[in-house]
């Protein structure tokens, strides 16, 4: 299913084998399970010494969405895995340290949003591909997608085309749209890079909480969206008033 390994101040999360990672039941616990491992490791040292998480996959694909295999025709199991996946997007999204993606594969539908809950994302260019599949196959957005979308993605055209195209991203469209921050060679490449980069902003020392309070601010509906309880701006105020 999933690993999780500590080098030094970076968290490294492996969704493992060579399968394409579908997110049912067994491997969204796996990763909620690694991420809780991650927030005790961060709680523990709240205000240092510095971290970060990296998320990687092995084989040609990072995630081709829900394990619509298990879902099958039945609307009532694909709502389930769609309510279990949402604590994945709200864990992310207030992971009090950055977050990114080494997009090492096909990311689609669900596994594309796995991808855009975190801070950061870098991708290969020789293979793979970010697509928002639910309009070609016929179902309608999740809620919570939809806020998502709208706050990892900008521009009006690349949420457009991504959302109502259906349009399969290669890495240089996918950065000049604003939605992947760096272009790697290969696997190889793409994951070295996102180790160094978090590498680099877990040595900024940064306040685990005050990183994680910064972001949800960054996205109150997305961070609503997902059941993260967003402070109101009285309460924002007086949090930024005893800090000072």
């Amino acid at each position: 299913m999933c690993t999780l390994e500590q080098r030094g101040r970076v968290f490294v999360l492996t969704l493992t084998g060579e399968d394409q990672h579908r997110l049912g039941h067994p491997l969204i616990a796996a990763i909620r399970a690694a991420l809780a491992e991650v927030l005790a490791a961060a709680q523990a040292h709240p205000q240092g010494p510095g971290a970060a998480l990296v998320t990687v996959a092995e084989g040609r694909f990072f995630s081709n969405g829900l394990d619509i295999g298990w879902a099958g025709a039945s609307r009532a199991r694909l709502g389930e895995l769609v309510d279990a996946l949402r604590p994945v997007a709200a864990d992310l999204l207030a992971l009090p340290m950055p977050t990114v993606a080494a997009v090492t594969g096909h990311a689609s539908a669900a596994g594309f949003l796995l991808a855009l809950c975190h801070d950061y994302r870098l991708m290969r260019a020789d293979r793979g591909v970010l697509y928002m599949s639910e309009v070609d196959i016929g179902l309608p957005l999740p809620p919570y997608f939809v806020h998502v979308l709208r706050a990892k993605i900008s521009q009006a055209h690349a949420l457009r085309d991504v959302v109502l195209r259906g349009k399969k991203l290669k890495a240089p469209e996918a950065r000049e749209m604003g939605i992947v921050d760096v272009v790697c060679p290969g696997a190889p490449e793409t994951a070295a890079e996102a180790l160094k980069l978090a590498e680099q902003l877990a040595a900024r020392k940064w306040d685990g909480a005050v990183y994680a309070s910064i972001r949800m601010s960054m996205f109150p509906d997305a961070c609503r969206a997902v059941g993260i309880a967003v402070e109101s701006d009285e309460e924002k105020s007086r949090h930024f008033a005893s800090r000072l």
